[in-house]
């Protein structure tokens, strides 16, 4: 049964709220001044707090602030929901800023407020053992950035926590848009190495006639333009992290070349007569399943079991679906410091709404939506309306596609096709809207017969 603490000095506001979460389906318990309240919270489980933020006369709700700030150091994870008057609204956000899940007002409508109860329960996880088990990881680790507390997620942080200060090389699998840069930046901030910066490169920007020079650097008269020895990100990486991302786009006659470096640690500069020796700890990322390019001959077996020892999964948003609030919450906050925004917050409808999308793009789909939908709404409390508008605004004009009776190869073929002509074949844009590397463009556009001279009609 679920336990709801309710704090509040008004006798007649206790009964009302104990009377309609008795009716509703929860256990609930009453008290009427903070200290009551901590001692509760210190002897008894809860699920979550329903919290007035004024005991006294005084309406400044320093009292309210305080007892949250009390509640959050003894329950990081507890839920709490603000009670205030609609004239202190701008007091209730001030709350949310402090840690409270949200807040609704007196006099409160009760399908509402038990609607707001069920979405904030909802999106809150409730394995005790799994909030220990965030909180005693953040203890021992650096994994600041990194916001949720679902078991898949957790179980990723303890492996982090377990083999980042050893020098093994780590893969990291995960849909496009879900973290995987966080986690490699988590990786080298709790190793040895942390005291030098991680050297990342985009495996697949990397055109392969610049491989050897971008990868192994090259000696002054190597080739025509090489007027000075240039360093490259291996050696860049001595004594640190190399990150290769989107290791997947990898072609096989480079990936020879790559393979040596992590068998050895050796490399050769372009027009170098002599190997180089370079200490790095390799970290690598993909959207694609490599085993699957493997078994196709896309990829090579020896370099993939080099890679691999550690093998990390994140899971994609739509399976961590109690983290999507805190999420929101965190990123609402990063976008408007980011924007010089005003202070925003969601609503409970607008993060019931959130926390039921399929996001196939993931953490960067989300931001996306949330920045999107706050630059266009104007508003400080953003509802699930303002993300409707904000999406119908954005789409205005823009072709739908039909996909009926159409293949997956059909359909890419088009949206290249229609982004050949809107970008005017712009490699670089295309690449960028469509989500793709230069590389994995070029090699779709050869799959389909397109160029980026084309123009015509997809």
């Amino acid at each position: 049964m679920t336990r709801i603490l309710i704090v509040d000095d008004d006798a007649a506001v206790l009964a009302s709220l104990s009377l309609l979460l008795k009716q509703s389906g929860f256990t609930a318990r009453t008290c009427d001044e903070p200290r009551a309240a901590l001692a509760l919270l210190e002897q008894e489980p809860f699920d979550l707090v329903l919290q007035d933020m004024n005991f006294s006369l005084q309406t400044s709700g320093d009292e309210g602030l305080q007892l949250l700030a009390h509640i959050r150091a003894l329950r990081p994870a507890l839920p709490v929901l603000l009670m205030t008057a609609w004239g202190s609204i701008a007091l209730a956000v001030k709350g949310m800023q402090a840690g409270a899940a949200n807040f609704f007002t007196k006099p409160w409508d009760n399908s509402q407020l038990v609607q707001l109860i069920r979405a904030t329960l909802s999106a809150t996880p409730h394995d005790a053992e799994t909030t220990a088990a965030r909180r005693e990881l953040d203890q021992r680790y650096d994994f600041s950035g990194i916001v949720g507390e679902h078991p898949a997620l957790l179980k990723v942080l303890a492996t982090v926590g377990q083999v980042a200060a050893t020098r093994a090389p780590v893969l990291i699998l995960g849909e496009s848009g879900c973290g995987k840069e966080l986690i490699a930046d988590a990786i080298h901030r709790n190793s040895p190495r942390a005291a030098k910066a991680a050297v990342k490169i985009n495996m697949g920007a990397i055109t392969p006639s610049l491989f050897e020079s971008e990868m192994f650097g090259h000696v002054k008269g190597a080739f025509t333009d090489a007027r000075a020895d240039r360093q490259g990100h291996v050696a860049a990486a001595h004594g640190s992290t190399l990150f290769m991302d989107e290791i997947g786009e990898l072609n096989r006659a480079d990936q020879v070349k790559l393979l040596r470096v992590l068998q050895d640690q050796s490399y050769l500069p372009v027009g170098a007569s002599r190997s180089e020796q370079a200490d790095v700890r390799v970290v690598s990322a993909t959207n694609r399943e490599l085993a699957e390019l493997v078994a196709s001959g896309e990829f090579r077996e020896d370099l993939f079991y080099r890679l691999n020892l550690i093998t990390l999964r994140l899971p994609p948003l739509r399976e961590r679906r109690s983290d999507i609030a805190l999420l929101a919450r965190h990123l609402v906050t990063t976008i408007a410091a980011g924007y010089g925004l005003s202070e925003m917050t969601l609503s409970p409808s607008a993060l019931d709404w959130l926390t039921q999308q399929p996001w196939p793009g993931n953490i960067r789909q989300l931001r996306q939506t949330l920045e999107r939908t706050m630059l266009l709404s104007g508003k400080t409390v953003l509802a699930q309306a303002d993300f409707s508008a904000a999406e119908q605004q954005d789409s205005a004009g823009a072709p739908r596609l039909s996909i009926d009776g159409m293949t997956i190869d059909q359909v890419e073929r088009h949206m290249i096709a229609q982004a050949l002509q809107q970008y005017q074949g712009n490699i670089s844009r295309m690449a960028k809207a469509l989500g793709l590397s230069r590389n994995a463009l070029y090699r779709r556009l050869e799959r389909h017969g397109l160029d980026a001279e084309s123009r015509d009609n997809p």
